[in-house]
């Protein structure tokens, strides 16, 4: 499980940094690498077992009727890219520690890479094709964080608004083309997947498949035409640019593209598709990056060059292909990472990243000079250095690269693209670091602290050992992590520095000079390019985004303009389409069940709905008298339950009406006695012509199933209620046992529904709302607000009530009752309390706040179905057994009933919460005090006597 725990360390540990910060800024860093540390240090502890050949797996069964597991597995490739996550990510928390201000929130900031960090090791290391999307979808939304961690600046937000659409919209694509290859494959396990690729690329679903997989992993590794938001996001500060550059977010794209190269790899649409992609994206952000003067943009755009780098190597589909993507993919992280840490430098201690206003930063701070020159150097893919080697990888394979028929198209392209490359490193390198020293910038510049340049430094090690010694160093691990790429043993391959005259060479000596003579010719270049006609990508992005927010709020407003008989006419009208298509166009023959034998109860309870239906469209009008017919109709289907033996439907069915009529009558105290006027004639025949076809179809619809005979699901609840649920009665064993999820999601509905009463009620205790009620109330009302009989009613059928309403919860699992009915027994029998002697009187007798009960309910429901993990039993698991007690007897106890009891506890607290808030309401409107007694009139003789007796 220890490979488990490296994906959930950084997610538990993003709780530390805020809570540690106040022990001060280094405590807070102290802890966040700490946590980094320990995670890597897990990772490590596999190392020996990935390098012989294994693949550690770990792995909770999560709903496995989904094909939704919590699996991870750590083959080459995966071990690789998380350790590059978390190693340069412990660097990153070492240098952030010292670039952030004393103004920055290290803590939110801490919290939010480890949240980020965690997803991206949840992407590289997951098993499972479900919960590497969910991952997925994280590194968006934890990148939009970090990107906009400095939220007060329009540039941040506009940043990580572009990144969260262009990744979000791509996450979305990646969803389907996921969800296609596993359904190909037959399984969600990648593990499994991976080794069924002829199966994938044989499906019909391959070629939508791959559309929609390149869609996601192309906007998230900023390929070509979605490369513009990568520059964009280098306003988030240095720290979150250098990890999201070199070692995270973007890189995730060519990871997936390398995770799946064994499933969607070596077809000719691959190769027609992604490789011309990354050669397009390679040499776009490198002609781009060399007229950027600001140094995160120019880095930024080399960026974009590089992964396009990678990508066009994985495109090419061929095993040496794919092991030089893997090997620049470490060669990258290495010398980007380095490069943005340089520029953060300068930009902390000189004030600027404006190339135009430095150079000769050397001489000022020779020990970031000298590291930053190496990373460049590296860039530009200069022997001796780690970047020349997969450079050189590259242009070999480019080289012997022919693109429909034409050979001459890659060799040439990744030339000019190289020849940029080249130009773009020396402008960084002369344009910041060489040259004479000047004496005009923002601030004075200097080496800055320790805790600065030496992740510089750690960074640019590998960089300058792996350029002279390729092989020993980067070998083994270059091979395993190509091995799990390809699928299989990596063909024979040299990591060396010479390799004899090769077409790579000569294309490289070619990029060098055309290089110097790009930066030479800058100026020139520059006035060219400036002539030249152009657009700007983030400009088409925001005028496409704003013609969609347009449009959609157009849409919007012609379809959602408030008017609930229109929405109810649009839906009506579509089921009575859909219904009679069906209808028309299938055969249908009569039933086979015979009717039931009319009687008179059943016929005189039918005219008795009709009637009432009918009188409450004629008089809808008349709140009141609406809302008694209501009632007659709820009574009558309550009737229906009970003659087709339902009685629990029939005691909620009862209940439910008592309730909703009592609230009703209250909130019908603060409204007028009747409604607005209606339509016009046309629109109410319109209406009553569109009810009627529903109503006849739907009564076709039940008539037909009732007249047919066939197996339902009850049948399997029928058998199983009391061998698997411990109850006889069905409908209880069902709510609290079987579908525990649909009532626990149904009850935590509720008590929002009932914090949405409170805070929709709340305004109307203020200012003019109240003064819109008061004029809608009659000026004289019953004198007599709590009446003698219904106060000593109400006092002696509390006790009895709630008597009743323990005994219909206790007898719930085997005979009518239950949770639900309980609590609403218990609501009516409180509620009327309240009406009889006055919100007041008893809300000071009340001792728990309604809203308690409701999160108290809630609290008690889950955890009664977490405590099933302790036996190991999936979630709301129940269980039960037989007792024996004196006096009590033989009896049974079920789990379920903590389950029912939580329902009881929200259906109380919903219903006292929405009479609560109406009862405010009513109190603001009419601030008459109320009397302290439950009374009208004071008992003078009794208060005399008590007085006596005192």
């Amino acid at each position: 499980m220890t490979l488990l725990l490296v994906v959930l360390i950084p997610f538990l540990g993003a709780l530390i940094p805020p809570l540690v910060i106040r022990a001060g800024r280094d405590t807070c860093a102290l802890a966040t690498g700490g946590v980094t540390a320990l995670s890597l240090a897990l990772l490590l502890s596999h190392a020996p077992a990935v390098f012989s050949g294994a693949v550690p797996k770990a792995g909770v069964t999560w709903v496995p009727a989904m094909g939704l597991s919590l699996s991870v597995f750590a083959d080459g490739l995966g071990f690789f890219f998380a350790a590059m996550i978390l190693a340069i990510g412990l660097l990153v928390i070492v240098y952030a520690r010292f670039y952030l201000s004393r103004e920055d929130p290290m803590g939110r900031f801490f919290a939010y890479l480890l949240l980020f960090q965690g997803a991206m090791v949840g992407v590289v290391l997951s098993d499972n094709v479900i919960l590497l999307l969910v991952f997925w979808e994280l590194t968006s939304l934890t990148s939009f964080l970090l990107i906009g961690f400095w939220r007060k600046r329009a540039d941040a937000r506009q940043g990580a608004r572009m990144a969260l659409v262009v990744t979000g919209g791509g996450g979305l694509a990646l969803i389907g083309g996921l969800l296609l290859v596993a359904e190909a494959a037959g399984t969600y396990q990648l593990s499994e997947i991976l080794s069924r690729g002829e199966m994938v690329r044989a499906s019909p679903l391959y070629l939508p498949a791959l559309a929609l997989v390149l869609v996601g992993a192309f906007t998230k590794s900023a390929q070509f035409p979605f490369h513009f938001w990568l520059p964009h996001a280098m306003v988030a500060p240095t720290p979150v640019s250098a990890y999201l550059h070199s070692a995270t977010m973007v890189k995730a794209g060519v990871f997936l593209l390398a995770r799946l190269w064994p499933v969607l790899a070596g077809t000719e649409v691959w190769f027609l598709v992604v490789a011309p992609v990354g050669l397009a994206t390679m040499l776009i952000g490198a002609v781009i990056a060399l007229f950027k003067d600001d140094l995160k943009g120019l880095l930024a755009y080399s960026t974009v060059s590089h992964l396009g780098l990678m990508t066009m190597l994985l495109g090419l589909g061929t095993p040496l292909a794919a092991l030089a993507a893997v090997f620049h993919i470490l060669n990258h992280a290495t010398f980007k990472c380095a490069l943005f840490m340089s520029a953060g430098i300068v930009d902390h201690e000189a004030g600027t990243r404006d190339i135009r206003r430095l150079g000769g930063l050397l001489v000022l701070m020779p020990v970031t000079g000298t590291l930053a020159l190496l990373a460049a150097a590296s860039m530009a893919g200069v022997p001796l250095f780690n970047g020349f080697l997969s450079k050189e990888m590259m242009l070999e394979h480019a080289a012997h690269t022919s693109y429909l028929g034409l050979d001459f198209l890659f060799p040439v392209l990744a030339t000019l693209a190289a020849a940029f490359s080249v130009a773009y490193s020396v402008r960084f390198a002369f344009g910041t670091f060489l040259g004479p020293a000047r004496s005009d910038y923002p601030h004075p510049p200097h080496d800055p602290a320790l805790g600065m340049w030496l992740p510089v430094a750690v960074l640019v090690v590998p960089v300058v050992a792996i350029g002279l010694v390729p092989g020993p160093i980067a070998g083994p691990l270059v091979a395993l992590t190509a091995g799990a790429v390809i699928g299989g043993p990596v063909p024979e391959h040299h990591l060396a520095l010479w390799h004899g005259v090769t077409p790579a060479l000569v294309m490289s000596l070619i990029a060098f000079a055309a290089g110097a003579a790009l930066f030479r010719a800058f100026r020139q270049a520059q006035a060219l390019r400036a002539r030249l006609p152009r657009f700007e990508a983030k400009d088409l992005f925001e005028q496409v985004t704003g013609g969609l927010v347009l449009a959609c709020r157009r849409t919007l407003g012609l379809l959602h303009d408030g008017a609930l008989p229109r929405y109810l006419g649009v839906i009506l009208a579509t089921l009575v389409a859909v219904g009679g298509y069906g209808f028309w166009s299938a055969t249908h023959g009569p039933g086979t069940r015979p009717p039931l034998p009319v009687s008179v109860p059943a016929v005189t309870a039918f005219l008795a709905l009709v009637l009432a239906s009918g009188a409450v469209l004629l008089f809808h009008a008349e709140r009141l008298t609406s809302l008694i017919l209501t009632g007659v109709v709820g009574v009558v289907v309550a009737l229906a339950f009970l003659q087709f033996s339902a009685p629990d439907l029939a005691l909620t069915q009862i209940s439910v009406d008592v309730v909703t009529t009592i609230l009703l009558l209250l909130a019908l105290n603060l409204l007028p006695k009747t409604t607005p006027p209606e339509e016009r004639r046309a629109v109410r025949w319109r209406d009553g012509l569109l009810a009627g076809l529903a109503g006849l179809g739907v009564a076709g619809l039940a008539y037909a199933v009732m007249t047919r005979s066939g197996t339902s699901i009850s049948d399997f609840y029928l058998a199983q209620s009391k061998p698997g649920g411990g109850g006889t009665n069905v409908v209880n064993v069902i709510l609290v046992d079987f579908r525990g999820y649909d009532t626990f999601a149904e009850i935590i509905v509720l008590g929002i529904a009932a914090l949405a009463i409170y805070a929709l009620l709340d305004p109307q205790l203020k200012g003019a709302a109240v003064r819109r009620i008061k004029a809608l109330l009659p000026d004289e009302e019953a004198k007599d607000a709590h009446p003698l009989i219904l106060v000593v009613a109400t006092r002696v059928l509390l006790p009895l009530s709630l008597a009743v309403g323990a005994y219909i919860f206790l007898r719930g699992h085997n005979e009518p009752g239950g949770g639900f009915v309980a609590g609403l027994v218990v609501a009516i029998a409180l509620i009327i309390q309240y009406i009889a002697s006055g919100y007041g009187w008893a809300a000071e007798r009340m001792k728990v706040d309604s809203q308690t009960l409701i999160g108290a309910g809630v609290a008690v429901a889950g955890l009664t179905g977490i405590a099933a993990f302790a036996f190991g039993r999936p979630f709301l698991t129940s269980t039960f057994g037989y007792f024996d007690w004196p006096i009590v007897g033989h009896f049974e106890l079920a789990s379920a009933m903590g389950f029912d009891l939580g329902v009881f506890l929200t259906v109380v607290g919903v219903m006292l919460l929405s009479l609560a808030q109406l009862s405010r309401v009513a109190r603001r409107i009419d601030p008459t005090p109320e009397s302290a007694s439950p009374m009208d009139v004071p008992l003078e003789g009794a208060a005399s006597g008590a007085g006596r007796e005192g």
